[in-house]
């Protein structure tokens, strides 16, 4: 009995933890970002895309068709029980920066470990781009990503018209999941 109330209790507090940061973020949501690391996102993003592209040389067809796309460059998620993600990035439409975005994800289940990985959303429709901009936009526990390594890419999947690729850059977690993220979208001022 003592274990399952020091998990419950732990799982508690890191769930506390979770909302009050957010909550925090929230208050300055007019700052997204700051300038240098903006600059820092876009080096980052830059890198990412061309890694998606080494891994999937369609890709480039794929991002000139698309309505937009956002690569979150650096994701990193940890768990103990309750697990979280988070991560910055840019949405791009028309092929220009249109804004910066961020990513977040509480999952709760059997888990263990840390991991980073490179995050890709291809917006197939305005409509689903439009929805993610307006701040509406969120994988439900359904969602389903396509798992890329630096040599092989599989055809990305469109669900609302979206579809979503992510690529592992290290750590060790047994598995990645996009079910429970929400994003925050501000634009290029």
């Amino acid at each position: 009995m003592k274990r399952i109330s020091y998990n419950f209790y732990s799982a508690l507090i890191v769930l506390m933890l979770l909302f009050t940061s957010a909550n925090v973020s929230a208050q300055d949501r007019d700052m997204l970002m700051d300038m240098e690391k903006r600059e820092v996102i876009q080096t980052d993003a830059m890198d990412a895309k061309a890694a998606f592209k080494r891994a999937n040389p369609e890709l480039e067809n794929m991002l000139n068709e698309a309505a937009g796309y956002a690569i979150f460059p650096n994701v990193g998620k940890g768990a103990w029980i309750l697990g979280g993600a988070a991560g910055n990035g840019i949405v791009y439409e028309n092929g220009e920066v249109a804004g910066y975005a961020e990513l977040r994800q509480i999952d709760i289940g059997f888990q263990f470990g840390g991991k980073a990985f490179r995050e890709l959303i291809v917006f197939q429709t305005q409509e689903a781009l439009d929805t993610f901009k307006e701040g509406n936009f969120e994988f439900g526990g359904s969602a389903s990503a396509v798992i890329w390594d630096e040599g092989a890419g599989e055809a990305l999947t469109f669900e609302n018209g979206a579809g979503v690729a992510i690529m592992p850059k290290a750590g060790l977690m047994a598995g990645i999941s996009v079910g429970g993220q929400e994003f925050d979208y501000r634009a290029v001022e």
